[in-house]
């Protein structure tokens, strides 16, 4: 990642506060989006220069709400800045300060869980996989409703190179709930340890860089709120499909106060399951009285390793969901129990 530094000299021209923005405009936070904006320009400028240097970058910006952390991006000089809002309240506020910096901020009402990001940029930012991270990045102050499943998608497009990562290994600056924040950058071992650690860990390098408290924001949220810096690796700790480690990787953490064997029992039909458990911990080499937050990324990788060649022995094995199986054993129960009570009313 580039050196961090000041923002740059390039200043917008004189505009109202996002404070008076919001009182003109009459916004306010709408609570079923888990909306909170951050007015505070010390902590957006902040946000901005942990992101990196961006004087003549092109960034993406997702949620930008009333504008705060967009002033901020404006006035580091960038290139470009291209915004995404999904909340059409916010977009006369953004129009002025597009007005105000002509040529640099492009707005787009849209969802940026559906947005094609890949295709908003110039074809020449595409950088090799294995060079330094392209001059494209993705900055946010995530509603907490959308942040883990945004995340959990941007790490797939990330396995697979594709999305806003088809221009090479896009770095992103973030915001999370504190506790998702902590548990993004956990170490093994830890208590907050869990499914997202993994996931995040195994594709990029994770660092919660800071960490905001709850009254900069209005209206004030019950928690406070990480700021998470990620650049995804050269090459995946785990070589495998994105979808058979979160496989693995779910099934282990639904139990995480058992021992990892009882999550990992769960990838297997109940007529084969302790044999295959047994042969899966033990092909893996994993001690099965290990609790899975201490598994480490290379216990995970030797786990779906293994796990992928037993669904190669078995084409039907992958599709297996333990829970589909419970649904139908009740569903079995229920008719065998209305069988039962028609048979004793005759």
């Amino acid at each position: 990642m580039a050196a961090s530094g000041k923002l740059s000299t390039c200043r917008l021209p004189p505009l109202p506060t996002i404070r008076e923005i919001i009182k003109l405009l009459r916004l306010q936070a709408a609570k079923q989006l888990s909306q909170n904006f951050l007015l505070d320009l010390r902590l957006t400028d902040k946000i901005v220069r942990k992101a990196g240097n961006l004087t003549n970058a092109y960034v993406y910006e997702v949620g930008p709400g009333p504008g705060g952390i967009t002033r901020s991006i404006l006035n580091a000089d960038v290139a470009e800045l291209l915004v995404v809002e999904k909340d059409t309240r916010f977009i006369p506020g953004l129009q002025m300060l597009s007005d105000a910096a002509p040529g640099k901020l492009r707005i787009v009402h849209g969802d940026v869980l559906t947005f094609k990001v890949e295709k908003a940029f110039s074809e020449s930012l595409k950088r090799p996989w294995e060079d330094d991270p392209p001059n494209v990045h993705i900055i946010g102050n995530l509603p907490f409703s959308v942040s883990t499943p945004l995340i959990i998608k941007w790490l797939e497009n990330i396995s697979c190179r594709d999305g806003p990562f088809v221009y090479g290994r896009t770095q992103m600056t973030l915001t999370f709930q504190k506790e998702v924040a902590e548990r993004l950058a956990a170490n093994t071992g830890s208590k907050q340890r869990s499914r997202l650690s993994v996931m995040a860990q195994y594709l990029c390098n994770v660092r919660h860089i800071f960490t905001i408290p709850g009254q900069a924001f209005v209206p004030k949220p019950e928690v406070d709120v990480g700021v998470v810096h990620f650049t995804p690796l050269i090459q995946p700790k785990i070589e495998q499909p994105f979808k058979l480690v979160e496989k693995v990787v779910q099934n282990v953490f639904q139990f995480r106060r058992k021992y990892c064997h009882r999550g990992l029992r769960m990838l297997f039909p109940e007529a084969q399951r302790l044999e295959s458990t047994g042969r899966l911990l033990e092909l893996a080499d994993i001690d099965p009285t290990l609790r899975p937050r201490q598994l480490s990324i290379s216990h995970f990788k030797s786990l779906c390793e293994v796990y992928r060649k037993m669904c190669d022995e078995d084409p039907q094995l992958f599709a297996y969901n333990f829970r589909e199986e419970l649904k139908r054993r009740k569903s079995k129960n229920e008719e065998k129990e209305e069988d039962d009570a028609e048979n004793y009313r005759l």
